[in-house]
């Protein structure tokens, strides 16, 4: 029987294997989610660098939210991240959920992105 890792290791990589088929050229928006924070970053594979990025660890909003595992500081840092993308000239990018299901924290990030001005 295969571990808890090995199950999240093997459906992060069916995700990105499916978003490099669709991605043409884009750059990813990557999230990770933790029990205590939540991590968003823009990032270009075929520069491989980093083009923005956000977190609830970010100085920005470390200090205004009560928490950072809520869809409260999902929705700030989704928000957070599209004003830094669009500074940087990002207006389209493939979602990259990674081994993360489409629901609460990750839901509430993508579509604050969404309003924030990202296409995807």
């Amino acid at each position: 029987m295969a571990s808890r890792k090995d199950t999240l290791v093997r459906r992060a990589s069916r995700v990105r294997r499916q978003i490099k088929a669709v991605a043409n050229g884009r750059p990813r928006l990557s999230v990770h989610r933790s029990s205590k924070n939540i991590y968003a970053q823009i990032i270009d594979d075929v520069a491989g660098k980093t083009i923005a990025s956000a977190s609830t660890l970010d100085t920005d909003l470390r200090f205004s939210l009560k928490t950072g595992a809520d869809t409260e500081a999902a929705t700030a840092v989704g928000k957070l991240l599209a004003e830094r993308a669009s500074k940087a000239g990002v207006k389209d990018v493939v979602f990259d959920r990674g081994a993360f299901i489409y629901h609460g924290r990750i839901k509430a990030l993508a579509e604050a992105a969404r309003e924030g001005g990202l296409n995807f």
